[in-house]
C-alpha cells in the first residue's frame, strides 16, 4: 500500500530521467544504424558503411533531440503510470487492478506523444538526405515552424500513438507481474541482474512487435512538406517499395532486438538502482527497501 509520503514523491520521475540518460548515451550509435536500415531498407553492413562514410562528426549528429525526447519520455512513462493507476487503485479500490493499470499506461503513453517534435526532429537529422538542408536540429526546427506551420512537427502522430499506448500496456502489465513474482534477492549485484534481465527481454520482445509501426513512422516523418498521409497508405506504399516481402519489413529487427535487449535491459535496471539507492523503495511487491 502506498503511503501519503510516496504518493508525493517524485521518485518515478526522477528514476524515469536518470534511466533514460543513461540508455540513451550508451545506445545511440547502435540506434542510427537501425534507423538507417529502417528508412532506406538496407543491410546492416550497408548502413554502417553509410556511417564511415559521413565520419565521425555525424556520428553523434542528432543526439540532443533524442537526449531530450528520450528523457522527457521515460519521465512521463514512468511517473504518469505509476501515479496515474495509484490514483485509481486509491479512488476505486473495488474496481480493476488490471483495468486501472491499462487506463494508467493508455494515458502516459498519450502524454509521451505530445514530446513528438523532438522525434521528428530527430529523423531528419539522421535522414542523410537532410545532411546539406538542415545544419542542426535548432535550424531543422526553425525551417519546420517558418515554411511549414507547427502541424508538421506532428507528422506520423498515429504510428506514434499506436506504438505508445500499445507498448505501454503490454509493458506494465507485463513488468508488474513479472517484477511482483521475481525471487527476493540477496545482493545488489543478483538485484540488478534480475531487473535487466526483465526489462531487455520484456523490451526486445515488445520492440520486436511493434518493429512495422516503427519502420512506418519513420517513413511518415522523413517526408517534409506535403500532404499528411495515413497510417495505413504509408504502410502499403512501404510494402510496394519493399516488394511485399515480409522479410524486407522487417529488415534491421535483428539490431533493433539487439539494441532494445541492452536499452530497455539499462532501462529497467537503472531505474530500479535509483529507486531503491536515492528513495529506499521498490518496483517489487512489499515496496520499501531496508536502508
Amino acid at each position: 500500500m502506498m503511503t501519503n509520503e510516496s504518493e508525493k514523491s517524485p521518485a518515478e520521475f526522477v528514476c524515469g530521467w536518470g534511466s533514460a540518460f543513461v540508455n540513451i548515451t550508451v545506445t545511440f550509435p547502435i540506434n542510427k544504424v537501425m534507423f538507417r536500415q529502417q528508412l532506406f531498407g538496407v543491410r546492416t553492413f550497408a548502413a554502417l558503411r553509410q556511417l564511415q562514410t559521413e565520419g565521425l562528426t555525424h556520428l553523434y549528429r542528432g543526439f540532443f533531440p533524442p537526449l531530450i525526447q528520450k528523457t522527457a519520455s521515460m519521465t512521463l512513462m514512468f511517473g504518469m503510470y505509476y501515479k496515474c493507476r495509484n490514483h485509481l487503485n486509491k479512488q476505486h479500490p473495488e474496481g480493476s487492478v488490471i483495468f486501472h493499470s491499462v487506463i494508467a499506461a493508455s494515458f502516459a503513453g498519450a502524454l509521451e506523444a505530445l514530446l513528438l517534435p523532438f522525434e521528428r526532429i530527430q529523423v531528419l537529422m539522421q535522414d542523410k538526405n537532410y545532411n546539406h538542408r538542415f545544419n542542426n536540429a535548432r535550424h531543422a526546427a526553425r525551417e519546420l515552424r517558418s515554411i511549414y506551420g507547427v502541424t508538421e512537427f506532428y507528422r506520423g502522430s498515429s504510428a506514434i500513438l499506436l506504438r505508445n499506448c500499445g507498448s505501454n500496456i503490454l509493458f506494465f502489465l507485463v513488468r508488474d507481474y513479472v517484477m511482483d513474482t521475481l525471487p527476493p534477492p540477496d545482493t545488489v549485484l543478483e538485484r540488478t541482474t534480475q531487473d535487466f534481465i526483465c526489462g531487455a527481454a520484456l523490451g526486445a520482445s515488445l520492440s520486436t512487435l511493434f518493429y512495422p509501426v516503427n519502420v512506418v513512422k519513420v517513413k511518415m516523418q522523413s517526408k517534409v512538406g506535403g500532404k499528411f498521409e495515413g497510417l495505413l497508405h504509408t504502410l502499403r506504399v512501404v510494402q510496394e517499395e519493399r516488394n511485399h516481402s515480409l522479410r524486407k519489413l522487417f529488415r534491421g529487427v535483428h539490431i533493433n532486438f539487439t539494441r532494445s535487449f541492452l536499452s530497455w535491459g539499462i532501462v529497467n535496471a537503472t531505474y530500479e538502482f535509483l529507486m531503491v539507492h536515492l528513495f529506499h523503495r521498490s518496483s517489487r511487491r512489499g515496496n520499501l527497501v531496508d536502508s
